[in-house]
């Protein structure tokens, strides 16, 4: 059965939840690193620790935040109470990017990882049943893919609009502690008012599309127990990991390795403009021809992107900007596909009920994919011997050649590993029949 099809106000209203989550998703990942190593001088390791630690915290407590929702869906027939309490990552959000003057090194980064902690575990309260909703409505595999479409192209804006404008905000060429406190408090208004659209926009979905459900679900990890599952969710580690450190290298890569800091928004822009513009056309090739063949191919696409910036400089500013495009026509799918691969596994195993289950633990492999990325690109700059300072100093050769291999060869191993992992899922041709 194909099932209800979704209303359009209602699918925007929903979408318009994601510009506030790509605020968090975005901003840290690609601020956060450079931000503690070249504004507050933590050092490269002790940075990445900064922004790990937390993340790992989020594998124990995502799941917990799934059996969670799926308790409140049973008690009170909605996810809106947590929803709700997610609203508060504005606050968390503004935290983490203002610390007080007299931190620096060791200090600051304490400071930043206890915000972070803060941040992850609201927005796992927001996440969590909003990625839950395709699951908990009565729709079939094409329409959750239509669902998640609509939810990427906003999602896209969010991450782009915040990663235009962020460093900006910020102060530019030469950051500041103010600047960063000035930017997190503007983004931070955004992300509430627009999360606060996305609950309204679950309502509503929900009200179009009930579920009926036959028993209530309270399953800690029983996500775990389901092979197809493990399966998506390994091969999402790896992609997510990829995504975190790329965006994570982006400042490093434009300042040390092209001499060109400005070109910063560039790629930011070039990564994510054609993702906005592609997304349309992924639906309609998950359509024609299946999630999963649809993501075997982004993955080898974005692989072969990689390359490319493995060379850097040597081959031109030009080529690097036109491989950034490809990357991001590539990360369209990554987020679109997996994302409507999800509530087709929860389907599959017919326990509608514990869709917070599987989305919590989803979401903890997310968020460690998140702090994974930053991480493996600190190690990087840790073997090349990066210096880290709050002034301005000339890194040793071996540094800015590590700068490159992580931002370009680094990753290309990283989706390989993705892609073979992906290839065994067996899920979807069996979910395109019943829809």
């Amino acid at each position: 059965m194909d099932g209800a099809r979704l209303p359009r106000a209602g699918l925007a209203a929903f979408a318009t939840g994601s510009f506030g989550m790509g605020i968090w998703i975005t901003v840290p990942g690609l601020l956060l690193l450079y931000f503690l190593t070249d504004v507050l001088a933590v050092t490269p390791l002790l940075a990445g620790a900064a922004l790990l630690v937390p993340k790992i915290a989020d594998v124990v407590l995502h799941p917990w935040v799934g059996t969670v929702s799926d308790a409140g869906l049973a008690r009170h027939g909605s996810r809106r109470r947590l929803l709700l309490l997610g609203c508060a990552l504005f606050a968390a959000f503004a935290a983490l990017f203002t610390v007080p003057a007299h931190l620096s090194g060791p200090a600051a980064a304490g400071w930043v990882a206890v915000a972070f902690v803060a941040g992850n575990l609201l927005f796992a309260a927001y996440q969590v049943p909003y990625l839950s909703t395709p699951a908990d409505l009565a729709i079939g595999y094409h329409e959750r893919t239509r669902l998640m479409g609509f939810r990427m192209v906003v999602l896209t804006i969010g991450i782009l609009a915040s990663g235009l404008a962020a460093p900006l905000l910020a102060g530019g060429d030469e950051p500041t502690r103010a600047g960063y406190a000035t930017m997190a408090l503007a983004l931070g208004a955004g992300m509430l008012v627009a999360m606060l659209v996305g609950v309204a926009g679950v309502g509503r979905l929900a009200a179009a599309a009930p579920l009926e459900r036959t028993r209530s679900g309270h399953a800690l990890l029983v996500a775990l127990r389901d092979r197809q599952f493990r399966r998506l969710i390994a091969a999402y580690l790896a992609m997510s990991t990829t995504s975190h450190l790329v965006l994570a290298g982006v400042p490093y890569y434009t300042e040390y390795e092209l001499g060109r800091p400005k070109l910063t928004t560039v790629l930011v822009a070039a990564f994510l403009a054609p993702a906005l513009i592609a997304t349309p056309a992924w639906v309609a090739l998950a359509r024609r021809y299946g999630k999963q063949r649809g993501l075997l191919v982004a993955q080898a696409v974005f692989v072969l992107g990689c390359l490319v910036l493995a060379a850097g400089s040597a081959v031109g500013v030009p080529v690097l900007v036109a491989a950034v495009a490809v990357l991001g026509v590539a990360f369209a799918a990554l987020q679109l596909l997996p994302f409507s691969m999800l509530p087709d596994v929860v389907a599959a195993s017919g326990r509608a009920e514990s869709a917070g289950s599987y989305t919590g633990v989803w979401t903890a492999v997310d968020s460690l994919g998140g702090a994974l990325g930053p991480y493996v690109y600190a190690a990087c700059l840790a073997l090349g011997g990066f210096v880290a300072s709050a002034d301005e100093v000339v890194q040793p050769a071996s540094a800015v050649t590590w700068i490159r291999l992580g931002f370009g060869a680094v990753p290309a191993a990283l989706m390989l590993l993705a892609l073979l992992l992906q290839r065994g899922y067996r899920l979807d041709a069996t979910a395109a029949l019943s829809r």
